[in-house]
């Protein structure tokens, strides 16, 4: 028999090929795979084959049958040759079936699925037109039980078409030929009784074709279900599966008693606990060996009474002691039910959280510790700090803060690096744990800056712990071979009677700090009432200065330097002075400290040389005006830029103005400096060096910075008479300065004596209360005329000699 399927084989394989995209929906083709539809059809055959077996026998049988009750009625040459027929049909059908599931049962290609459904059209279509010569041949000579017989044979092999019927094209290829014979045997009696039958028969097969599509429609849509509901279910087990072998969650599974039903490998791995000793286990049981309390964070007794009460609970976290040590886990589950709505366990999803838990300890260390020196930072300060305090009020103890600032520092960090300053930083903080006692400890607030928090102590325990941390850290460093020495200065504060907070506390023990340094450095200082004040005071003026200086309370006077040589009035010194009404004047050395730290002295700067500029103006022509010029100021790199201004402004020429300056200006030398230096003598302007011979002035300033006159403090006249030592060290210098071409200028000339030793040391000029003190500019005109009056007459050269 040839394999190829007939042209209504064919058509009707359409028809099923229509049927599936109908079933599949519109656009299936597009949207849905193509395994969908083999597989569907590949369900349809198997279930058809499946029928087709027990099918087979009964087409046996009714062959037999009818070779039985015809035999000798009609041709037994037909009979012989339709059992024959039907027989290797049956066989034949029977044998592919067997070949099928033995080759291709579990993995059909497309194309063999294909040429199983034509081979079993094929057979289908071949037993149909068997069975269709029946009728025709038996129905229309047989007597009417005969005939009954036929009918009744005929009907049972058209309903046949429901044990094919998964196959649409199987089950209409068998039944048709089957419809159409019976309809030609019934035709060729002629009878009426025949047309009857052929209108039942009618309705009867209309019947079968219909159920047998509508059970074929039904048949594709449950494979197609099933198949999607297997690929969806073996998607979700690979998911499933890849989920606990790669990820770091786990899926877990308890029945209603709590015990596990679902142990993963991860979750063992974890536990280190083989999975035999995990099935059928239960939370308590993993919770019970413990050996330790459970921390604070551990949420196990919620987590077990949640299961107690059949409660969902989400990212519980819990401590479980194991073989390798302490693990953590994060559990989050839900209760379930059986088929019968009873509850029937619990499923979630589990976690090691374990290094997240080290990583986020380990980053809160280090947000609390000070990675340079491993001291605790600025803010474990401040959480200790408010412990202790709250603690000393309700204990009515003591607790001292140690406020600790680094002298020297910052010239070793700048002189030999910063990767030095920072090891010279570590061994200050291992010195300070070497030194501390129990009831003490250190904290880095940054930079140079170091804290001590000492509790349950008096105050002298907290002087007694500062002297020794004073003498610890002004021992000798080595750092990489380089010997390096700084000292400490240390402030104390202590609560509750100094302060009840943190914030408070660190304030006055930095007021305290800040007055040991102004006393020398490398000493400590406790916290006095007194420094309130004065930083009060401080506030006060830094607000009232701004005020004032808009408002008119300041003014310039003018002290005269007067000659030593004919007691002419060469100049006069502009002197700063605040008046506060009701207040009274406010002292210049306590304003310009003031004034210097907050910036303003810039705008008090501008405002004293432009007003001493431009009241010079109203002076004789012989006469100069020196003014103090702060090194802040002079450090700017515009600074020469508002002299220039000034001196456009006002029209004094440039050689009548004397800058005066401290050495102050050339111990942080920048390059704007000796810049602005040049360019104020390359216009005109003289540059004084103010208070020569004290603090760390040094002879190599008059060689390397271009100065017009030095000015000798007061500090070496007051003593002039009775310490000989110092007219020396006055005559030494005025030699170097006659050398270098530099004018002298003596400050604090109180007597007549006084000036008569200068003006022998031929000394150029002096300023003092022997000539006046400073005055304000309307007096000027009448002082300067009563000292040019007075003037004594210079010597002659051979007694200045002399």
């Amino acid at each position: 028999m040839s394999l190829e399927m007939p042209a209504g084989a064919r058509w009707l394989d359409r028809r099923l090929g229509s049927l599936l995209d109908r079933l599949f929906g519109p656009g299936a083709d597009d949207t849905l795979p193509n395994r969908y539809r083999l597989q569907v059809r590949a369900g349809l055959l198997d279930e058809t084959l499946k029928l087709a077996t027990y099918s087979a026998v009964t087409h046996l049988i009714i062959a037999l049958a009818v070779a039985y009750f015809f035999w000798g009625s009609a041709s037994n040459t037909y009979l012989v040759g339709l059992l024959a027929v039907v027989t290797v049909l049956i066989t034949a059908a029977t044998y592919a079936t067997w070949l099928y599931w033995r080759t291709h049962g579990d993995t059909a290609s497309a194309h063999t699925v294909r040429w199983g459904c034509r081979i079993s059209a094929g057979l289908a279509f071949a037993l149909g037109l068997a069975w269709a010569t029946m009728p025709v041949v038996l129905f229309a000579p047989s007597d009417s039980n005969a005939r009954l017989l036929v009918v009744a044979i005929m009907a049972g092999l058209i309903s046949d078409a429901y044990v094919v019927g998964p196959l649409l094209s199987v089950s209409y290829l068998f039944a048709i030929p089957v419809i159409v014979g019976s309809f030609v045997g019934l035709a060729r009696s002629g009878e009426p009784i025949a047309l009857s039958i052929g209108l039942l028969l009618a309705v009867y097969a209309v019947f079968v074709v219909t159920s047998v599509s509508r059970m074929s429609r039904l048949s594709c849509q449950r494979i197609l279900d099933r198949v999607r509901v297997e690929d969806q279910s073996e998607t979700i087990g690979l998911l499933l599966n890849a989920f606990e072998a790669n990820a770091s969650d786990w899926l877990w599974e308890t029945d209603e008693t709590g015990r596990f039903q679902h142990v993963s490998t991860r979750m063992a791995d974890v536990l280190a606990c083989p999975v035999q000793t995990l099935q059928h286990a239960s939370f308590p049981a993993l919770l019970a060996g413990r050996a330790e309390a459970p921390p604070e964070a551990d949420q196990s007794a919620d987590l077990l009474d949640r299961l107690q009460r059949g409660a969902a609970f989400h990212q519980h976290l819990i401590a479980v002691d194991t073989g390798t040590g302490r693990r953590w886990l994060r559990l989050s589950g839900k209760p379930f039910l059986d088929q019968r709505g009873r509850f029937a366990g619990f499923r979630g999803v589990g976690s090691d959280v374990t290094e997240a838990r080290r990583a986020e300890a380990h980053i809160a260390y280090l947000a609390t510790r000070d990675p340079m020196t491993d001291l605790s930072n600025r803010v474990m300060f401040h959480e200790v700090a408010s412990e202790a305090c709250a603690a000393a009020q309700a204990s009515d103890a003591t607790v001292s803060l140690l406020y600790l600032d680094l002298d020297g520092f910052k010239t070793i960090n700048d002189s030999i690096g910063h990767a030095a300053g920072d090891a010279l930083l570590g061994q200050v903080a291992d010195r300070l744990r070497a030194l501390l006692p129990t009831d003490a400890q250190a904290f880095r607030l940054g930079g140079d800056e170091f804290a001590i928090l000492q509790r349950g102590r008096d105050g002298a325990a907290a002087q007694a712990l500062a002297e020794a941390t004073i003498e610890a850290l002004r021992e000798p460093y080595l750092i990489d071979g380089v010997r390096a020495e700084i000292g400490v200065s240390i402030g104390i504060a202590c609560a509750p009677a100094d302060a009840t907070d943190p914030e408070d506390l660190l304030r006055k023990a930095d007021l305290a700090l800040y007055n040991a340094k102004e006393t020398g450095k490398g000493r400590w200082r406790g916290f006095d009432r007194n420094l309130e004040v004065r930083v009060q005071r401080r506030h006060e003026l830094d607000e009232a200065m701004r005020q004032a200086l808009a408002g008119g309370e300041m003014a310039l006077h003018y002290q005269p330097l007067v000659s030593l040589q004919n007691g002419q009035v060469v100049g006069c010194e502009a002197l700063l002075r605040w008046t506060r009404p009701g207040l009274g004047p406010v002292s210049p050395a306590e304003l310009i400290p003031i004034a210097e730290g907050t910036g303003f002295i810039l705008t008090i700067g501008r405002w004293a040389l432009r007003r001493a500029c431009a009241e010079a103006l109203t002076w004789p022509a012989r006469m100069r005006v020196a003014v103090n010029i702060s090194s802040v100021h002079f450090r700017r790199p515009d600074f020469f830029a508002d002299v220039a201004a000034v001196l456009a402004e006002t029209g004094l020429a440039a050689d009548r103005l004397e800058i005066e300056i401290t050495e102050s200006i050339f111990l942080a030398n920048t390059p704007h400096v000796l810049d602005n230096l040049r360019a104020l003598r390359a216009l005109g302007v003289r540059i004084a060096l103010d208070d020569f011979g004290t603090g760390y002035s040094s002879l190599s300033y008059l060689t390397q910075f271009p100065v017009d006159k030095i000015k000798i403090d007061r500090a070496f006249v007051r003593d002039l008479t009775s310490r000989p030592e110092c007219l020396t060290v006055i005559e030494a210098i005025m030699v170097i300065a006659r050398d270098l071409h530099i004018d002298v200028t003596v400050e604090g000339v109180e007597t007549e004596q006084q000036a008569e030793l200068l003006r022998l040391r031929r000394c150029n000029s002096a300023q003092g209360f022997l000539y006046s003190p400073a005055r304000p500019p309307e007096e000027l005109p009448e002082l300067i005329e009563h000292l040019s009056r007075t003037a004594v007459p210079a010597e002659p050269a051979v007694r200045a000699v002399a």
